[in-house]
């Protein structure tokens, strides 16, 4: 961010970065530059919340961003119960018969139901047609964030993959904040930061959304090209579980393409076990 787009002043000559300098940042929000220092060498682990808002202000974070910052700052404050935090658990798989029922009530809409760290745990009959062949790999791998960035067909199936490779890491940097020791979502950020150039270098970019709705474009589905938008709801009662459901227009051809995804035969979808 230009200083200028901060109410600063402008300055002549070379400055040492492009966007706000920590001293700039500390003089906005209200806080000694030390303080300001220590913050962001993790040695002042307990800022109160005015000082987060007043850091979120000055930089502009949006709601998602914001969100991010807080969970940050919840992660590093030491614990206040005495003793060893607890070993972090991997989250349930197990899926309540009312969520499996929603999946053939938004018939023929395309939907699934995906973990926290995006891992696949149940489909409808289209909802499996949008990702083929990830029905390849094992339940456990069946992953849309691993099949985004590692299977083949996802370079030429999405005609936005650029678009979706980068909400989908953005995603995964928003649950990491909230969750930064659980297993499930370390062991996946590093094999698709060991295994995807593109992955690795979208991580460092540091972008955090969470993603709720959105776009994709198919080119290479079982129904030919489509555009479809799509909703992702959070399930209550989970550990983070989200509905997934695409729909289009009634009476484009998008959406005439969308209804033939639900007619043919399809993959048989994960079980959770």
């Amino acid at each position: 961010m230009a200083p200028q787009d901060a109410g600063l002043p402008g300055t002549t000559g070379r400055r040492r970065t492009a966007g706000l300098l920590r001293e700039e940042v500390a003089m906005l929000a209200g806080v000694s530059i030390e303080y300001y220092r220590r913050l962001e060498q993790g040695k002042q682990n307990r800022p109160s919340a005015a000082v987060l808002e007043a850091i979120a202000g000055v930089l502009r974070l949006d709601d998602d961003e914001r969100a991010h910052l807080f969970a940050l700052a919840r992660a590093a404050s030491p614990a206040a119960a005495p003793g060893p935090s607890p070993e972090p658990q991997p989250p349930s798989r197990t899926l309540r018969r009312d969520v499996l029922r929603m999946l053939d009530i938004v018939a023929p809409c395309p939907a699934y139901v995906l973990g926290r760290s995006n891992d696949l745990l149940a489909a409808n009959t289209a909802g499996m047609r949008l990702l083929p062949g990830i029905e390849e790999w094992p339940v456990r791998q069946s992953n849309t964030a691993r099949y985004t960035f590692l299977h083949p067909r996802a370079r030429t199936l999405y005609g936005n993959w650029d678009e979706v490779a980068a909400a989908t890491v953005a995603h995964l940097r928003a649950v990491s904040g909230a969750h930064p020791d659980a297993p499930d979502l370390t062991t996946l950020i590093g094999e698709l930061a060991v295994k995807s150039m593109e992955f690795a270098t979208l991580w460092q970019r540091y972008d955090v959304r969470s993603r709720t709705n959105g776009r994709k474009r198919f080119t290479d589905s079982a129904v030919g090209r489509t555009d479809l938008s799509y909703e992702a709801y959070t399930v209550a009662r989970t550990d983070g579980h989200r509905l997934v459901v695409y729909q289009a227009e009634p009476g484009t051809p998008d959406h005439d393409a969308m209804l033939l995804l639900s007619l043919a035969d399809a993959p048989a979808a994960p079980s959770a076990p």
